[in-house]
């Protein structure tokens, strides 16, 4: 009988055929040959050269000053879930227009823009960060908190349109928060290439920080978990990376220890001015020490990152930020260069 029809045959010809595991998945040749680029980044601060955003546009226009609540000195609708800041309606050509400027000054940095194909009607879907987190060799895809009353509404269902989006653009998911985890990517940064940071908040759970955990450290880096006061949202609302050794803080929101661990990380720190809008945080590296802010906010802060050697692109973004979050939350990062 020839070997061919024995039950040997298989095993003789696959052993000549060994599986591989390295060079490992993140490996960027790997990557390269695999996935056609190399995805991800290894910091919050390397030189941003992809990013996904949406543009608002006709979800804004839900926003309507009948829904005005004074006693929150705010638009808000409790079924649909969404807030704005303010008695009026929004200005959604001014919004564009901000948003708009945003992305050319991306762009101006050498930065490819990629835009997420429609959203759910929510007026938050502008906020792509808080969708997911790109990390060493692709994405996390999130779980989002709010939840409205009918399919659409809340933002419980963006998840679907980014990975859509990052599966045609040929990105790997490397995880998608399940179960009952909660994760918005606004509250994860990296501190660097070894430690990650994740805030708790009503929107960032337990079992979410475990599942990206089990993500990390198969890639040796270690996650924080920063308990968020009150009924604060996300982690970027009182720290953001502006250099591999410099953070952006607001110390009013962030316990002690968190400082002392970026002491001991010899990472740096400016404070938020007290006279200038806390928002003012809500700021975007687009490469180390080099960072997109919105200026509307106070001159202050601005006045110190200066000192500090970081060069401020000024942008107008008030109107987009009546809507609750800033230019770091209008952008994903989907690749940076490890700079």
């Amino acid at each position: 009988m020839s070997l061919m029809h024995t039950p040997q045959y298989y095993h003789e010809v696959l052993k000549r055929i060994p599986p591989r595991p390295t060079p490992v998945f993140e490996d960027e040749e790997m990557q390269k040959r695999v996935w056609g680029r190399r995805w991800g980044v290894y910091n919050d601060v390397g030189t941003l050269k992809m990013v996904l955003v949406h543009r608002p546009g006709d979800e804004i226009k839900v926003m309507t000053a009948d829904k005005y609540d004074p006693e929150i000195e705010a638009l808000i609708d409790d079924r649909e879930q969404w807030y704005w800041r303010g008695k009026t309606a929004p200005n959604l050509a001014k919004m564009q227009e901000e948003h708009d400027a945003m992305v050319a000054a991306l762009r101006a940095e050498g930065v490819e823009v990629v835009y997420v194909d429609g959203s759910p009607r929510n007026p938050n879907a502008m906020f792509t960060r808080d969708t997911g987190v790109a990390i060493r060799g692709g994405a996390i895809i999130g779980r989002m908190g709010p939840v409205g009353a009918e399919p659409g509404t809340g933002r419980r269902g963006e998840e679907a349109f980014v990975t859509r989006k990052l599966v045609e653009l040929g990105m790997p998911i490397l995880r998608t928060i399940h179960g009952s985890g909660l994760f918005e990517g606004g509250s994860f940064a990296f501190i660097d290439e070894e430690t990650a940071a994740i805030g708790l908040s009503y929107r960032q759970n337990e079992e979410a920080a475990r599942q990206i955990e089990e993500v990390l450290a198969v890639q040796g880096v270690r996650l924080v978990r920063v308990p968020l006061t009150g009924h604060s949202l996300h982690l970027d609302g009182a720290f953001v990376m502006v250099a591999h050794d410099l953070a952006l803080v607001n110390i009013t929101r962030l316990p002690y220890w968190f400082l002392d661990l970026l002491a001991e990380r010899k990472i740096h720190t400016v404070e938020v001015h007290h006279a200038d809008n806390p928002r003012v945080i809500n700021c975007l590296a687009v490469r180390p020490g080099k960072v997109l802010l919105a200026i509307n906010n106070g001159d202050a802060t601005a006045e110190r990152l200066a000192k500090a050697g970081v060069e401020v692109i000024p942008l107008d973004y008030s109107e987009c930020q009546c809507n609750g979050g800033g230019i770091h939350c209008s952008t994903m990062p989907l690749i940076r260069e490890r700079d």
